[in-house]
């Protein structure tokens, strides 16, 4: 019995992995013949693959790369918290039905992309807020530490802050190492000198912090 289910668990996962890489080539065929292809491709960064997705064969992930990937590369659910993806997902559900705050050009940017509906919306908010990140108490003691200020300035630019033991103590190099590649990507942390942050945002020292902290 465990065999069989190991097996049908499989099957399902390579259907789901084919109609994605369908998808999001579909997505990436699009913002080459879109005129604005070019400005939504700059709206994340490639973070993360169909297959990499918590519950890859549910419902939910199904939904968020059928309708995410047709403006923008896949969001990972931890990006925003369970409460900040309710207006996450309400927003752009507006804007793929060609409204939003561009007029016109958010209808003629939008011109085939297709809205989900009530049902598809529920579940797709409801998955993604079951996955969301776990953000870190604000009354963390840790955080009043030099390095906790220099972990709450560097992640907060792009989400809400996450629990540190969201990780163990070996998987946070890796974590922050792909944040930095994220952070580049959209050039947040640039500039001249005289623009740093106080305190400098000092990598290893971040990482050691998490480490410390991690479960």
């Amino acid at each position: 019995m465990r065999n069989l289910i190991g097996t049908s668990l499989c099957a399902a996962l390579l259907v789901t992995a084919a109609h994605a890489a369908d998808d999001v080539a579909k997505a990436e065929y699009l913002w080459a013949k879109n005129p604005h292809g070019r400005m939504l491709e700059r709206t994340l960064p490639r973070s993360i693959e169909p297959d990499a997705l918590p519950e890859p064969a549910s419902g939910g992930a199904r939904l968020a790369v059928r309708y995410c990937v047709q403006c923008h590369y896949l969001p990972a659910p931890h990006m925003h918290t369970a409460k900040r993806w309710q207006s996450v997902v309400e927003r752009m559900n507006w804007r793929m039905q060609g409204k939003g705050n561009m007029g016109a050009l958010m209808k003629d940017m939008m011109a085939g992309v297709a809205a989900p509906s009530a049902e598809e919306l529920a579940a797709l908010t409801g998955y993604l807020q079951k996955h969301a990140q776990q953000e870190i108490d604000a009354t963390h003691p840790a955080l009043k530490s030099k390095e906790g200020q220099m972990f709450a300035i560097a992640c907060s630019q792009c989400h809400a802050l996450p629990d540190p033991k969201r990780h163990n103590a070996r998987e946070w190099p890796n974590v922050v190492e792909r944040m930095q590649r994220h952070m580049t990507w959209t050039n947040r942390v640039v500039g001249d000198a005289s623009l740093r942050t106080n305190p400098e945002l000092r990598t290893d020292e971040i990482v050691k912090w998490l480490q410390q902290q991690a479960r």
